[in-house]
Order: C-alpha cells, then sequence, then structure tokens
C-alpha cells in the first residue's frame, strides 16, 4: 500500500488516477480547487483518505496545499496532474508550470514524483524571457518536462517521471478524443507504485517510454527554465 497525493483530482484524469488506485488498495490525498468541488468528489470517491484545498494559481493557496500536505505526513507518490487549457497565457503559466514547481519545492520529498504532460509540448514554442505573455497550453507541457529533467537531476534519492495521457475523451480534451480513456492513466497508476529506480528522467505514452522534443535535454535550457522560475516565484 502506497500514500498518493494527486492534484487536480475531482475529475477528468486526475479522478480516474485516483479512482483505481483507491481501488488497488492504496491511501490516496485528493486535491480540490475550492470546498464546492472537495464536497462533490468526496461523495463520488468515498475511499479518499483526504482532501486538500486550494486553487492553484493563487500563490498563497499553493503554500496552503503544501501545509496541509505535509501535515498529513510525507507521500510515497506525488502526482502532479492539474492543468488548464486557456487562451490566457499567464494564467496557463502559473497553473500548468508556477504551481507544480512551486509544490516540489515545498512539499516534503516523496519517493516518486510524476508530471503530467502531453504530447502537444513537442514543436512548442519557449520564449524564457516572456513566460507570462507566451505560455500556451503546448509550451507550459514542454516546461513540465524540462522540470522533470531538473527534478530527476537536482533529487537523486526520488524517482521523478513525466507521462503523455495522450487525446483522451475528457472535458479537456472533448468528445472528439481519438485515445483510450483507460489508457490515459495508465501510466500514472503503474508509476505511482514502481520502485524502479532506472526509470527516473523517462518520459511515457500509455505504459511505454516515448520520445519526445529534444530540447527537453539541454542542461543549457533547464537552467535557463529554473533561473527564470526562481526569480519569479522568489523560490
Amino acid at each position: 500500500m502506497e500514500s498518493i497525493f494527486i492534484t487536480g483530482s475531482t475529475e477528468g484524469l486526475g479522478y480516474l488516477t485516483a479512482k483505481s488506485l483507491i481501488e488497488a488498495g492504496n491511501e490516496v490525498t485528493l486535491h480540490a480547487r475550492n470546498q464546492q468541488r472537495a464536497d462533490d468528489v468526496s461523495k463520488k470517491l468515498k475511499g479518499a483518505k483526504h482532501i486538500v484545498i486550494g486553487d492553484l494559481a493563487n500563490r498563497e493557496d499553493i503554500e496552503s496545499i503544501a501545509d496541509q500536505v505535509n501535515s498529513i505526513g510525507t507521500f510515497d507518490t506525488v502526482i502532479y496532474n492539474a492543468g488548464v487549457s486557456t487562451p490566457d497565457t499567464n494564467l496557463t503559466l502559473k497553473v500548468n508550470v508556477e504551481a507544480p514547481y512551486l509544490l516540489t519545492m515545498l512539499i516534503n520529498k516523496p519517493k516518486r514524483i510524476i508530471y503530467v504532460s502531453s504530447g502537444m509540448h513537442k514543436g512548442a514554442k519557449l520564449d524564457i524571457n516572456d513566460l507570462s505573455g507566451t505560455t500556451d497550453y503546448s509550451s507550459s507541457k514542454l516546461q513540465v518536462l524540462l522540470l522533470m529533467k531538473i527534478f530527476a537531476k537536482q533529487f537523486p534519492d526520488t524517482i521523478v517521471t513525466a507521462v503523455d495521457p495522450g487525446w483522451v475523451p475528457t472535458r479537456m480534451g472533448g468528445s472528439m478524443a481519438t485515445d483510450d480513456l483507460n489508457m490515459g492513466f495508465s501510466s500514472q497508476v503503474k508509476l505511482a507504485t514502481s520502485d524502479d529506480s532506472a526509470l527516473t528522467g523517462s518520459y511515457f505514452y500509455h505504459l511505454k517510454p516515448d520520445r519526445y522534443d529534444s530540447r527537453v535535454d539541454d542542461t543549457d535550457l533547464q537552467q535557463q527554465l529554473l533561473k527564470k522560475l526562481q526569480e519569479i516565484t522568489k523560490r
């Protein structure tokens, strides 16, 4: 039995990942943006161990989420699943990049960290000097993969991986999505309990290692992004 915390787990892939892990006998802590969402998910997923509450677009809420998580204890696995798809580039940066970066820095180091990225990161634009003005969804997912590589090096005792869930029919993916919904959370479920340290730094699509944009391995670019996020967040 593993203790697992999942951001953005009141619906969609986060919810399905949590449900599958709970059914397998794990202790799962959910994250909800507000009290109403927490109340709603508690009725649907009664096996959840805890629910932490906070808006990932709000810096104070992010710090509160970290405090709530750390008050529970040190988790075996943290899955950074939450994300938004919006024309608002500043909001996209805050929720999709700054939030997982800050939470990674603030939450007690687990045995495993999983970042949910997207195949849409390939070929995405990335302007380090204007992240708030240029970070669309695809760019945010490229940045998430860079974060995965950064923290895989910084935390040698933690298995740090990333996944592409594919284009699946969730509220974000839409009804026209062509990938298998169950496969959309299969990698997260498997990696959440894996102790294979050789996996760290890897990117998965439907249970298999997958190729990613070559910029992800650019150590200079990794450090540029890290420096910029440190400047933005003061962390």
